[in-house]
């Protein structure tokens, strides 16, 4: 069995090491220093273990079988025999005591549990709930392992520990959910150690990486380029180079500034953590990787945050890990059969023996003839239950806050909230996090079916997220205040509407309508409005206030390839104030100017009712590719009189869309004033509640 060596033994200096030399009380008070208070919840210091109630717990939590004390005498032996060979390596994490002061062995404490929860299926699942529930404890010193390991019963049931605590829960969640997970004992940085991740990116903030599309394009025609001059060409490189390198430098100055430095680490490759490993193979898991309990986050092997690992473990072995960590953990290797990089603690028979050492080929044969037939005793700790309301309010203090560079999120369990609010991203300008950039908020069970909501602190402008089945058919909503005329954009579920709209933009002296998928092609329609003249409508009502006098209307459509470009228009304005009307076609392939027609003042209004005139004066055509039909004065004669009957309807459209804008802020507002939460049938939580009330009352 080959030694590990630490990496900060052959690294650091003199004076360091020297510094280390502290005794047991000095090391105690560097775990309650600044480092650790800082990212340690604020409650974990008034908690007292010592105080805790074991008389209620089973007997296999007091006492040890005769199975289980055989196998402390194996571990026993098999640390003497480690210690003899390895004196240089650190303790091995054996045999710690319980909750109620006794001894087991680690891999007893290992309970595999399926919970009856479709997302503990799943490894993501299981991490997140165990780093959502359980409320980080540091080490009491952070060199070396803790004294004692508790049932992850009791860990559930006050809702706290420390990473070995929280790795042994995730480690029976995983196995139970079918992964080949171990728990595992080694080294880590101060960072994860301590869960201070104030030097990481928000993860909410990652954009996805774009897939790149390949050009189908086999060959192109090579446009040639204009002659230049080679000199000119390296002189200007060469500037560009020599700018570039100065941009370089100052990006990297104002990027990497003396607050966002890592202090160096006095115990840097000698802090004490334990994690999940979780092997390929198993729930079609296809490489290996480490999660870190804290988080619930996945790391490659290779991470850099991890340092070295002394030992790993699951409810049926125990494996020393006898790999070189001078360069952390990515050169490890982790096929465990492998005897020259991992010792096992109770033989395996299935396993072909490898090469040794004599020493340790003595050690194995002695295990063999006295414990061949020995297998790992079964788990000391009882059931492992979460209750559908402990799931659902997953939060020990109904609350978790993590604080990223420049950014801080807020969690909430659902219905903690009467707003409905589960989740708060702030973005800040400044490492202090002090200056606000944006906040967004995440819902849950609205009645309103609002799930997202962004308010940008720079621009004030807010964004409201809606999930389908919005009963105004609204997908998202953007505005500074919910008054009229303040500005608004409002994007609609366009696939659900009668009218295919999709978007409608407003502001006080115009409106913009966006449609999509309509069968006569109009996909744009722009609105003009003037002020308001006094005696317009009724003061004191909402709806007349409303009432803009319309200047103009135009409207864009999409070709239609069942008409001739000549009589498909593309776009018609009516001036209302002018009384005139703009018609512009749609191009041929090999057109290059539109056609135009154009209307002034052609209808005159007298006593008996309106009659057009078209003369001269009164209209302008330019068709240039158009047939001899467009040419008759009569065709033109019968468009107008289809254009004023058009225009009416657009009038009255316009003061239908201006009337459910202002239904749709009217009842935005009541939502907002009286938030409502629904509860799911299939809740069992919420029902759970509901059944306490009733035995209460």
């Amino acid at each position: 069995m080959e030694v590990l060596e630490e990496k900060e033994e052959v690294e650091e200096t003199a004076e360091d090491l020297k510094s280390l030399n502290v005794s047991d009380s000095l090391q105690d008070e560097e775990t309650s220093g600044p480092e650790e208070e800082v990212n340690a919840p604020s409650d974990v210091s008034g908690f007292d273990w010592s105080s805790i109630d074991t008389s209620q717990l089973p007997s296999s939590y007091k006492t040890n079988s005769k199975k289980e004390e055989k196998m402390l005498h194996i571990a026993d032996h098999f640390l003497q025999q480690y210690t003899h060979l390895c004196p240089d390596r650190k303790p091995l994490f054996l045999h710690p005591a319980n909750e109620c002061g006794v001894e087991k062995f680690v891999s007893t404490t290992v309970r595999p549990t399926l919970l009856p929860f479709p997302e503990l299926y799943y490894w993501s699942g299981c991490a997140s709930f165990v780093s959502n529930y359980l409320t980080m404890e540091p080490l009491k010193c952070p060199i070396t392992p803790p004294s004692s390991l508790y049932s992850p019963t009791t860990i559930l049931k006050y809702q706290r520990g420390n990473c070995f605590d929280f790795s042994v829960l995730l480690c029976s969640l995983l196995i139970g959910a079918g992964y080949d997970a171990y728990c595992v004992h080694g080294y880590a940085t101060l960072e994860i150690c301590t869960l201070d991740q104030t030097q990481d990116p928000c993860p909410l903030l990652e954009k996805p990486q774009e897939v790149p599309v390949k050009n189908s394009i086999k060959y192109r025609v090579r446009i040639p380029s204009e002659p230049q001059s080679m000199f000119e060409l390296q002189q200007k490189a060469k500037k560009n180079e020599e700018a570039e390198d100065v941009e370089k430098k100052e990006e990297e100055e104002e990027a990497v500034t003396e607050e966002e430095k890592p202090k160096r680490d006095p115990l840097h490759g000698l802090r004490v953590h334990a994690w999940v490993l979780v092997l390929s193979g198993k729930r079609k898991v296809p490489e290996t990787f480490f999660i870190n309990p804290f988080t619930g986050n996945s790391h490659d092997t290779t991470d850099e945050c991890f340092l070295g690992i002394e030992s790993i473990w699951n409810h049926r072995n125990y494996w020393v890990n006898i790999q070189d960590c001078r360069k952390g953990c990515k050169d490890l290797s982790f096929d465990l059969s492998d005897a020259v990089s991992w010792e096992i603690m109770l033989p395996e028979s299935n396993e072909p023996v490898t090469e040794s050492s004599e020493k340790d080929m003595n050690y194995l044969q002695e295990i063999e003839e006295k414990d061949m037939s020995f297998e790992m005793p079964l788990t000391w700790v009882a059931r492992i239950e979460v209750s559908h309301r402990e799931f659902e309010n997953q939060y020990a203090q109904g609350k978790k806050v993590i604080l990223y560079k420049k950014a801080k999120v807020e969690k909430w369990a659902p219905y903690v909230n009467e707003n409905g609010l589960v989740e708060r991203l702030t973005v800040y300008a400044d490492l202090d996090c002090t200056e606000v950039v944006e906040v967004t908020e995440w819902f849950k069970n609205r009645e309103d079916l609002l799930d997202m909501r962004k308010m940008n602190k720079q621009t004030r402008l807010t964004t409201d997220y809606f999930s389908p089945r919005h009963r105004l058919l609204l997908e998202a909503h953007t505005y500074m205040s919910l008054e009229q005329e303040s500005g608004h954009t409002m994007e609609f579920y366009h696939k659900a509407r009668a009218d295919g709209l999709w978007k409608r933009v407003e502001n006080a002296t115009e409106m913009t309508e966006y449609f999509v998928g309509r069968d006569d092609f109009l996909h744009i329609r722009h609105v003009e409005f003037g002020e308001r003249e006094n005696g317009m409508g009724m003061a004191g009502t909402r709806t007349d206030a409303r009432l803009r006098p319309i200047v103009e209307i135009k409207e864009t459509f999409h070709r239609n390839p069942e008409k001739p470009a000549d009589e498909d228009i593309e776009e018609r304005i009516f001036v209302i104030t002018d009384d005139s009307i703009q018609l512009t076609y749609h191009l041929e392939d090999h057109d290059t100017i539109a056609s135009k027609v154009v209307f002034i003042r052609a209808l005159q209004r007298h006593k008996k009712g309106e009659e057009i005139f078209l003369t001269q004066d009164t209209y302008v055509k330019y068709q240039p590719w158009s047939s001899e039909k467009h040419k008759n004065v009569l065709h033109l004669y019968t468009l107008l009189w289809e254009l004023r009957e058009e225009q009416k309807k657009l009038k009255h459209q316009v003061r239908e869309s201006e009337a459910e804008l202002l239904n749709i802020l009217k009842v935005r507002e009541d939502e907002e004033a009286n938030v409502k939460l629904t509860v799911s049938v299939y809740n069992n939580a919420a029902r759970e509640r509901r059944y306490e009330a009733m035995v209460g009352s």
